[in-house]
């Protein structure tokens, strides 16, 4: 079976266990409870971390150049995230699509996209909501009538609970789901009483010990560790900064997103080897750059510098 897989996107726990056709299919089955026949090709386009430093998907990926499915995982509940996904999906499709014949006459007919986000944070969250761009437009009704209140521009997300627990029907159609549902409820659990490092390794070990996802984590236990950390804080920043006021007042939630922010900043900059200022990481977190597209940015400025000191 034909497959085309995106080796430059950056891994995530869930991109690297769900990123094969096989899981993928399981996946798809799980969420819209359709079986996509063996003789489809899967093509995988995720897109890249280096072409696209700013704007980055979990996973993406083509059923026969009929339907390009975007999934994305979240911890943190993001109202932003139909935007996101806009220009997630213009980005796929000017990646997949031959531009020459855009010019020409004869219509060019585009795979139907399908926008899904599993979410497995700890706010509560129903089994099921869908979210629409439209509701983030500005309120036009002064200067424009839209005939059925339909926009010229619309994206559906369906957005799913993947606690564990939550929609048994469709974790009931997918064990490699179930088994990563669990795998981050331990890692929950053990949070209560030990440091993130401890508790992840403790869940790690646990889901080894008892036949959950033990393959795939004895295969990639240190990349899973290391990349569990990194997510994990991340959305814990990212939860900061988009929740700022929630707990603490609007002023003193953003000055701590700020304050999280220098540190994770400062940290890169020395795992990287050049000293990272306080105006520089201020300016970038002010501008709405998430952490991990800060820190992305300081590894593009790094490798540019070996580049050209070679």
């Amino acid at each position: 079976m034909k497959t085309k897989t995106n080796k430059k996107h950056k891994s995530s726990v869930f991109s690297t266990l769900f990123g094969t056709p096989e899981v993928l299919r399981e996946l798809y089955y799980a969420i819209e409870g359709v079986d996509i026949p063996v003789d489809a090709i899967i093509d995988i386009n995720t897109l890249s971390d280096v072409l696209y430093m700013q704007q980055i998907n979990d996973l993406s990926f083509t059923i026969d150049d009929k339907i390009v499915v975007l999934i994305e995982h979240q911890s943190t509940i993001n109202n932003n995230i139909p935007v996101r996904l806009l220009m997630y999906i213009a980005r796929v499709y000017e990646s997949i699509l031959d531009r020459e014949k855009l010019y020409k006459k004869t219509q060019l007919k585009i795979p139907t996209p399908e926008f899904i986000v599993l979410y497995n944070g700890d706010e509560p969250y129903p089994d099921h909501r869908e979210l629409r761009l439209s509701s983030a437009f500005e309120n036009i009704k002064e200067l424009k009538h839209l005939t059925n209140n339909e926009f010229p521009l619309e994206l559906i997300v369906q957005v799913y609970n993947i606690n564990h627990g939550q929609n048994p029907e469709i974790f009931s159609k997918s064990k490699t789901l179930t088994n990563y549902s669990i795998l981050i409820a331990k890692i929950k659990e053990y949070r209560k009483n030990f440091p993130l490092d401890k508790a992840i390794k403790a869940a790690v070990k646990y889901c080894i010990e008892n036949d959950i996802l033990k393959q795939f984590l004895k295969k990639h236990s240190a990349e899973v560790i290391n990349m569990l950390t990194d997510d994990i804080t991340i959305e814990e920043l990212a939860d900061i900064r988009f929740n700022e006021g929630r707990d603490i007042g609007h002023e003193e939630g953003h000055e701590e997103g700020r304050e999280e922010g220098l540190k994770e900043g400062r940290k890169e900059g020395r795992e990287e080897g050049r000293d990272i200022g306080h105006e520089e990481v201020i300016e970038l977190f002010d501008q709405g750059f998430s952490i991990e597209e800060i820190k992305q940015r300081l590894r593009l400025n790094k490798n540019r510098s070996n580049a050209g000191g070679n």
